[in-house]
C-alpha cells in the first residue's frame, strides 16, 4: 500500500478516537452506544503492547480489503488464511506471504495460536463459521449481515451470550462520526420527537461477477441466489435498517412489502427491486426502497422529527421552521460547533451513488464538502478499519 494510503487510514483512525473525546455527554454516549467503548483512549491504553493473532476465513474482495487494513495495525498479526476457492486464496497469500494457508476453516479453529477470526465468507456460511468459532473459543469479527435466517441469528446470539468471547459485525455506520453525532443530536431533541424514517438505496449495476466456468456460477455469484443470499435486504438494507432502529430505540414488530425481478432477468433468484414498510409498536414506520436498475436518487438515510429532519447520509439536518438560516442547517460534527477538528467522513467501500446536484448550499464557509464516498480520507475508507481496531 502506498504511503499516502497508510497515512490517510491512520489519520482516519486516530481522528475517530480523538473525536470521541469531543462528543458531548461522553458517559451518556457510551451508555447508548456501548460498542464505542473499545475505541476510547482509556481502552487503548489498557491494550497497548498486546498483539492479536488473527485468521482470515474468506479471502475474496472483502477479505483482501480487511487484509490491507489489518497490515497497518501494529497490534494485529495475520497468521492464517482460509478459502475453498484457490484463486482468492492465492491472491490473499501474496498480500500475507507469512500466513499459513487452509481450505478447511475447521482446521483453522484447531490452532491454539489463533486468538480470533475475521469472517468474510458468503452470507450463507456466516452462521456455521461463527458458531464453530465461538465454540472453539475464538473471538469473532464477521461481515454483515449477521446470518441468512432469523433462526441462525438467534442461534448466534444464544452462543454469544454463553461465551466470554468478543463478537463484532461489520456495520460501518455504527462507527461513522456523522451517524454517531447525528444520533446524539436526535436524542438531545434537536429534531423533536422522531415520527418516522425514510431510506432508499438505488444503484445501476447487475451485481454479477465473471466466472471461469459455469460450474462456479452459484458459488461466485452467490448474492443472486436465495440459497445463499437475501438479496437487496441483506446486502444493502441491513445497514440502513440498523440506523433506523438506533434512532427509534427499538425494533419493528411487523413488516409488509413486495419485491420483483423488474430489469435483470438473467436467471437470478433474488429481487432487483424492493419496497418495504416496517412498523414499530407505537405506529412509527420505516419506508424503505431499493433497486439496482436506476441510480438517480442515490442513497439516503433520513430520520423524520416533528421539528426537523436528520439526513445522516449527507451529514446535515433541516429544521421545519428556521427563518434565520437557509435550506441546509449545518454539517453534523461541523468545525463551527467544535465537534470535530476535522471531519473524517467514513466513505463506503461500496461507493453509493448520490443524487445529482444534491447539495443546495455551501457548507460552513466552504471548508467541508458533503460527499457520498467519491472523495474521502483514504482509499475506499468505509470505517471498517475502525471496527477492526475496536475488535
Amino acid at each position: 500500500m502506498e504511503y499516502k494510503e497508510k497515512l490517510a487510514l491512520d489519520m482516519g483512525r486516530r481522528e475517530f478516537i480523538r473525536n470521541l473525546g469531543y462528543l458531548t455527554g461522553g458517559a451518556a454516549l457510551l451508555t447508548s452506544m456501548p460498542w464505542l467503548s473499545s475505541c476510547t483512549p482509556e481502552r487503548l491504553k489498557e491494550t497497548a503492547g498486546q498483539k492479536a493473532r488473527l485468521a482470515l476465513i474468506g479471502t475474496g474482495s472483502r477479505g483482501q480489503y480487511h487484509i490491507h487494513n489489518l497490515k497497518l495495525f501494529p497490534h494485529a498479526q495475520i497468521v492464517a488464511l482460509c478459502d475453498i476457492y484457490e484463486p482468492n486464496l492465492k491472491q490473499a497469500a501474496e498480500l500475507c506471504p507469512q500466513a499459513r494457508l487452509y481450505t478447511d476453516y475447521r482446521k483453522v479453529l484447531e490452532c491454539k495460536d489463533i486468538d480470533g477470526v475475521i469472517i468474510s465468507t458468503p452470507l450463507s456460511v456466516h452462521a456455521p463459521v461463527t458458531l464453530d468459532s465461538l465454540s472453539a473459543g475464538k473471538h469473532v469479527f464477521c461481515e454483515k449481515a449477521m446470518a441468512r435466517t432469523l433462526d441462525e441469528c438467534r442461534a448466534i446470539y444464544d452462543a454469544y451470550q454463553k461465551s466470554d468471547r468478543a463478537l463484532y459485525f461489520c456495520m460501518q455506520r455504527m462507527y461513522d462520526p456523522k451517524y454517531i453525532k447525528g444520533m446524539q443530536l436526535i436524542r438531545d431533541g434537536l429534531i423533536g420527537e422522531v415520527v418516522g424514517m425514510r431510506c432508499h438505496w438505488f444503484r445501476n449495476a447487475d451485481w454479477r461477477r465473471e466466472v471461469p466456468s459455469p460450474q462456479l456460477e452459484r458459488a461466485i455469484n452467490w448474492r443472486l441466489y436465495k440459497e445463499y443470499s437475501g438479496g437487496l435486504m441483506t446486502e444493502l438494507a441491513c445497514h440502513q435498517l440498523e440506523v433506523c432502529n438506533m434512532a427509534a430505540g427499538k425494533i419493528p414488530e411487523s413488516v409488509t412489502g413486495m419485491g420483483d425481478i423488474v430489469f435483470w432477468k438473467d436467471g437470478r433468484e433474488v429481487y432487483d427491486a424492493v419496497n418495504v414498510i416496517y412498523r414499530y409498536k407505537d405506529g412509527r414506520k420505516i419506508n424503505y426502497e431499493s433497486l439496482i436498475s436506476n441510480k438517480f436518487n442515490g442513497m439516503e438515510d433520513q430520520i423524520l422529527g416533528h421539528k426537523g429532519t436528520m439526513d445522516l447520509t449527507k451529514g446535515v439536518y433541516y429544521l421545519e421552521e428556521d427563518n434565520s438560516r437557509s435550506g441546509i442547517e449545518t454539517l453534523i460534527g461541523s468545525v463551527r460547533d467544535k465537534v470535530f477538528s476535522s471531519v473524517p467522513l467514513a466513505g463506503p467501500s461500496w461507493r453509493p451513488e448520490v443524487k445529482g446536484n444534491a447539495i443546495p448550499h455551501a457548507i460552513i464557509e466552504g471548508k467541508v464538502s458533503v460527499n457520498g464516498g467519491q472523495n474521502m480520507i483514504g482509499v475506499d475508507n468505509d470505517a471498517s478499519d475502525t471496527i477492526l481496531s475496536a475488535f
